[in-house]
């Protein structure tokens, strides 16, 4: 998260009031207008590059069939999976750093990080990166964006862990359709169970690495450094209890939404089959994606490249035909970075011109940081 490193260490200790500076930060270069105009540039050059590929290269005639011949109905399946997909964004997004922000902010900052989340690369760290500027120059405090922003990660991978732990292990079982392989089914739940485990236990080990160099005194560059790191590990140690405490409390925004993110993507790729030949087993379909979305970490813009390949290929590994599956994930990949771009332009506009006019909109979740320091919080 190294776009978290903007805020100063100090920063990061309670509900302090936002600074003159801080409010006046300047947009990071990578959201500048020109710079996204080239993201969206290369976005269509490799877009056209891939639709010149469909059309001339030899051998990839029923690819272009099954894409010529898609079924509008299930085409409009997948926009409107897609939609739900982002207000399941929006929903997660305000209930974790604000339930009080009023819901027009939430919804320009929510759209701007998915646009951002299309046009740049990372994994979706650029979205995330979006919504650090965004709150910080709407008001709200410093420390209390750091520990929500790990929070929001957290709460988010939660989803997809927890639905590739029971989808696995229901195709090992066979009470989820699928291939019941123990390589395909079963390892990939134990592993993610297993970081699941890891995260949860994160934040004392976190803390006891931080404390270890606690006690260094001095001024020196390597002081400097070494506190800068102390306090980047408390603040994803309190991230982490933040994320876990407001699983325990059931916030609806916080369950609903993540898991509406999640699925409803998921039935936009199940959208995608649908449109161009047979959808696959339900097991077959949530593991694919889960596993094949991890080609989104390749840092290519909105990881074009990168997630459609991890996807075929983990499709073939489970069986389905890679024809079926390159055109499926082609359709799917075309609307799910298409529809949060074209929403979350506009948002982006919106909210530039919100935050020039608006005298910290976001103040009003002050308050809540004075929640974040007493750590861990109940249910």
């Amino acid at each position: 998260m190294l776009w978290l490193a903007s805020m100063e260490p100090a920063d990061l200790s309670g509900p302090e009031a936002v600074t003159a500076a801080q409010r006046r930060a300047a947009m990071p270069e990578e959201f500048d207008p020109r710079h996204l105009a080239v993201r969206v540039g290369q976005l269509v050059a490799v877009g056209a590059v891939v639709a010149v590929a469909i059309t001339a290269v030899p051998g990839l005639g029923e690819i272009r069939a099954r894409l010529d011949g898609a079924d509008p109905v299930w085409v409009a399946a997948l926009v409107l999976a897609e939609l739900g997909s982002c207000a399941g964004y929006l929903l997660v997004f305000r209930a974790t750093f604000c339930s009080q922000m009023p819901w027009g902010l939430s919804y320009d900052i929510a759209f701007a990080e998915l646009a951002a989340n299309s046009l740049l690369p990372a994994g979706g760290a650029g979205g995330l990166a979006l919504g650090v500027w965004a709150l910080r120059r709407a008001g709200m405090p410093t420390g209390h964006i750091a520990r929500r922003t790990v929070a929001f990660f957290v709460v988010t991978s939660a989803a997809n862990f927890v639905t590739l732990i029971l989808v696995g292990l229901g195709g090992f079982i066979g009470i989820v359709a699928g291939r019941g392989s123990v390589t395909l089914t079963l390892v990939p739940a134990l592993v993610t169970a297993l970081g699941a485990l890891l995260v949860g236990l994160s934040p004392s080990a976190l803390r006891a690495l931080g404390s270890r160099g606690a006690r260094v005194e001095g001024d020196g560059r390597r002081h400097r450094a070494a506190r800068a790191v102390r306090a980047w590990l408390e603040v994803c140690a309190d991230g982490v209890d933040q994320a876990m405490a407001l699983l325990r409390s059931h916030s609806l925004g916080v369950i609903v939404g993540s898991m509406a993110y999640l699925w409803f993507d998921i039935a936009a790729l199940g959208c995608g089959f649908a449109a161009v030949g047979t959808v696959p087993p339900w097991g077959t379909l949530a593991l694919g994606y889960l596993i094949g979305q991890l080609g989104n970490l390749v840092p290519l813009p909105g990881g074009v490249g990168g997630t459609e390949g991890a996807l075929v290929g983990v499709f073939v590994l489970y069986g389905v035909g890679v024809t079926e599956a390159t055109a499926a994930v082609l359709l799917y990949r075309l609307f799910q970075l298409a529809v949060p771009a074209l929403l979350g332009t506009p948002a982006f506009v919106m909210l530039r011109r919100k935050l020039l006019r608006a005298d910290r909109p976001a103040l009003v979740c002050a308050p809540l940081a004075l929640d974040d320091v007493q750590l861990p919080v109940a249910s």
